[in-house]
């Protein structure tokens, strides 16, 4: 045993200065190569674009080179750097990588392929347009969720907490649930008075499956042992659902919420490329239509950032909500 520490001990440690320092430095020096590179491939490219593209690389050069210098004055910077720069740094490679697969080695075909130069440039010039969509999208998105959670929490209560009501919703649940959203599009246009109520009915429905199946497992589940102290206490029907079985299933009930998100997406983008005559979804149709495909990924890119950002706001929610589960259950 002994021998084994005494071999452990040798072992050469590496400084954590060195560490910090290769940390810090990460994301510049990937910044500089990624520009070298574009420097040597992006000849026959448009000026515009690739001064724009130079641009956002001095820029991240600069604003890196700030934050390591700022760092010594902030714990949080630090500790935030050190969580975030190699995502960044993986990022800009990647952006490299793209560069030199389409502009440098034209492996790809174009136009279906632009160059990320193209793509920034996209970006730039259709920034009120793709502002004014991701709006449109971020409205039919909140309206369509909202109401399937309300109607998949309301369902998922009755079905989890009442025999007679679980008998006949279950199948109607099991028939109806499982068909795709975006399969109902023929009957909802033809039903409904407008193609945004049609979408946002859409998204109701594919939120409500999965908030209604997780909301009534959770409930169904709450342990006997809960229900039978507050009964013993003196805890009326109303008191059982909203103080013991619907805190109990809150676990279950976050999971469906994160399902029917998801499905909310999808059903968003599909459902706006069809009848809605602005957000995110008609953009990339109508992109598509005139081939301008770089606009196509310039909104690909503003959904990530869009669909990311809600998600994340939902992870801090379900943190807030559920803190007490803080050290007991990993995400």
């Amino acid at each position: 045993m002994e021998a084994q520490d005494d071999l452990v001990s040798t072992e050469p440690a590496e400084p954590a200065s060195v560490l910090r320092r290769r940390t810090m430095l990460a994301v510049p020096l990937a910044a500089v190569v990624a520009l070298g590179i574009h420097f040597v491939i992006a000849k026959r490219e448009p000026a515009l674009e690739a001064h724009s593209y130079r641009l956002l690389f001095g820029e991240v050069i600069a604003v890196s080179i700030v934050l390591a210098l700022l760092r010594r004055f902030s714990p949080a910077l630090r500790r935030w750097m050190a969580r975030m720069w190699p995502v960044f740094t993986a990022a800009i490679l990647l952006l490299c990588v793209w560069d030199i697969v389409t502009l440098g080695f034209r492996m790809l075909p174009l136009p279906y392929f632009p160059g990320p130069s193209n793509v920034l440039r996209n970006l730039i010039n259709d920034r009120v347009l793709l502002l004014d969509s991701t709006w449109h999208s971020f409205v039919l998105l909140l309206s369509g969720y909202a109401l399937g959670v309300i109607a998949g929490l309301i369902s998922g209560i009755c079905i989890g907490w009442s025999t007679p009501i679980r008998y006949w919703g279950m199948p109607i649940l099991k028939v109806i649930g499982p068909i795709p959203a975006t399969a109902w599009i023929p009957l909802a246009m033809v039903l409904s008075p407008s193609a945004v109520v049609s979408s946002a009915a859409l998204i109701a429905l594919a939120v409500w499956f999965p908030v209604t199946m997780l909301t009534a497992s959770g409930i169904s589940n709450t342990r006997a042992s809960y229900l039978d102290v507050a009964r013993t206490l003196g805890a009326g029907r109303t008191y059982l659902i909203f103080r013991v079985a619907i805190p109990a299933a809150l676990p279950n009930i976050f999971i469906g919420l994160f399902m029917g998100l998801g499905a909310s997406f999808l059903t968003l983008v599909v459902a706006e490329s069809v009848g809605v005559k602005s957000g995110l979804g008609w953009y990339v149709s109508w992109a598509q239509g005139w081939a301008e495909y770089g606009k196509v990924f310039a909104a690909l890119i503003i959904m990530a950032a869009f669909f990311s950002t809600i998600m994340t706001l939902l992870f801090k929610l379900r943190d807030r909500v559920l803190v007490w589960q803080r050290g007991i259950i990993k995400w």
